[in-house]
């Protein structure tokens, strides 16, 4: 890294090397700011501080490391994720390269919802060998480039152990995604259940809005079966991390790793048995009905998922907590139901998107770059997709050799070839082949992936019916 420039080029002469100009913050009688150092970004303190570094001349150059990343969160505070999801609209843009912040927070600048930056779950940071903290470090230094004091969140994104809960909220991640697909049973079998049956049977709940639900002997069995063990496991990890004295972090609850879609009657019971039980849930995430697969539009009827949706938000509303869309990257058809039944109160969690449009871009200014990831991703297809839900054939993608390099952005609007890059990307990142050139390549060429970001997020919120700020 070349810091000639900063702690030689004269204490008056930054702007000319880089500086990034909304990150010029005064700290006592110093200035600390951003800048571009040409391979990486510094953060560089002009005048006393505590920021370590290289020194020089009043001048401190550091790398942005954890020890940066840290000393930022200690002295501006905007830059330390907070619980958001008490705001109406949440978006999660989960960055799984940690270069996507700049492009989000232009978003998240114009439009009036607030963002959980910082999103990734263990098997994401697994397949792309990084850690909480590199998330939330990543985070926290876009913010602070982008100055940006709205807000933001941080979340341990599909934890399924209460280790890496504590994990997770030791780091000072402000929001936990308990995933509790391992404790929900296959539909198809029913317990006995005399303790339910005496609260649910002969019993109309009603929910308001004209929503009245009843239970059958046979329906409350059913559900009992497929989700008395998460309802135990989720009550477990709040008592443990949650309770009053506890962590001060939104809890979501998700139940949408399962094959089988949530009903509104399941998705009441699961809502009610928790908050019998003393649990504040800040969003639960029910398993939708039709397929909400990896980087591609909403699969499915789309009358009936409206039709559920409404009955879905209603049931938030009348316990208190916000709906929450997993796999929404994307999902632009079913956006206009999602914030119309929600009266514009929703968490939508977006990430691989994020990664497409990384690739995208590379595809646009390297073309030979891109051409040998793409017959890459095709041999390592069959690996990714032991990760991922998703139908995509390969046989529909056009043979590379049959196009043109300008006719290559064009197969990220055809959904086969993006689910392709989709979920090959850890095997991609972690081939030695690619990793170093592609983080070269974006960093060049930066400022178009940012737009690239920007328009594309910003696509989603638009669908989502998110007002522009005033």
């Amino acid at each position: 890294m070349n810091y000639k420039p900063f702690v030689t080029g004269g204490c008056t002469e930054f702007a000319k090397y880089g500086v990034y100009p909304k990150s010029v913050r005064a700290l006592g009688d110093s200035t600390v700011f951003m800048a571009n150092a040409g391979d990486a970004d510094v953060l560089v303190c002009v005048g006393k501080s505590a920021l370590e570094g290289k020194t020089r001349c009043g001048v401190t150059v550091a790398e942005c490391d954890h020890k940066s990343a840290g000393f930022l969160r200690a002295n501006f505070p905007f830059t330390a994720p907070v619980p958001v999801l008490s705001y109406p609209r949440t978006v999660g843009v989960g960055d799984r390269l940690g270069i996507a912040g700049p492009g989000h927070l232009r978003v998240f600048e114009k439009y009036d919802a607030l963002p959980v930056l910082a999103q990734q779950s263990i098997r994401e940071l697994n397949l792309t060998h990084r850690t909480y903290k590199d998330v939330l470090d990543a985070a926290t230094f876009a913010v602070y480039r982008e100055g940006f004091e709205k807000g933001f969140g941080a979340d341990g994104d599909h934890l399924k152990k209460p280790e890496d809960v504590e994990y997770a909220l030791g780091l000072g991640f402000t929001m936990i995604t308990l995933d509790c697909s391992e404790h929900i049973k296959g539909d198809g079998s029913s317990v006995e259940c005399p303790e339910y049956e005496e609260r649910y049977l002969s019993k109309t709940f009603d929910v308001g809005e004209g929503l009245k639900l009843t239970f059958s002997k046979e329906e409350l069995a059913k559900i009992v079966y497929i989700y008395g063990e998460a309802i135990d496991f989720a009550a477990s990890i709040y008592d443990r991390f949650f309770k009053e004295g506890g962590a001060k972090a939104d809890f979501e609850i998700s139940i949408d790793e399962t094959a089988t879609p949530t009903t509104p009657l399941q998705h009441f019971f699961v809502a009610n048995e928790l908050t019998r039980r003393g649990v504040k849930i800040a969003t639960i995430a029910p398993r939708f009905c039709g397929e909400f697969q990896k980087g591609v539009d909403y699969i499915g009827d789309l009358q009936q998922f409206d039709a559920e949706m409404h009955d879905h938000a209603r049931i938030a509303r009348h316990f208190g907590y916000k709906i929450s869309v997993h796999s929404g990257s994307d999902k632009f058809s079913v956006f206009p139901s999602v914030g119309r039944n929600t009266n514009g109160v929703f968490h939508v969690k977006t990430a691989g998107t994020n990664w497409l449009e990384a690739m995208r871009v590379v595809a646009v200014h390297d073309p030979a770059l891109y051409r040998e990831i793409h017959a890459y991703a095709l041999e390592a297809f069959a690996e990714a997709s032991t990760y991922y839900h998703v139908t995509t054939d390969l046989t529909k993608i056009p043979d590379l050799a049959t196009l043109s390099d300008a006719e290559l952005p064009a197969l990220f609007t055809q959904n086969d070839a993006r689910q392709l890059i989709h979920i090959t990307y850890g095997l991609i990142l972690s081939d030695p082949r690619f990793h170093n050139r592609l983080y070269t390549f974006w960093r060049k060429y930066a400022d178009e992936y940012a737009a690239a970001v920007e328009s594309h997020i910003g696509h989603h919120l638009q669908a989502l019916g998110v007002p522009e700020r005033s």
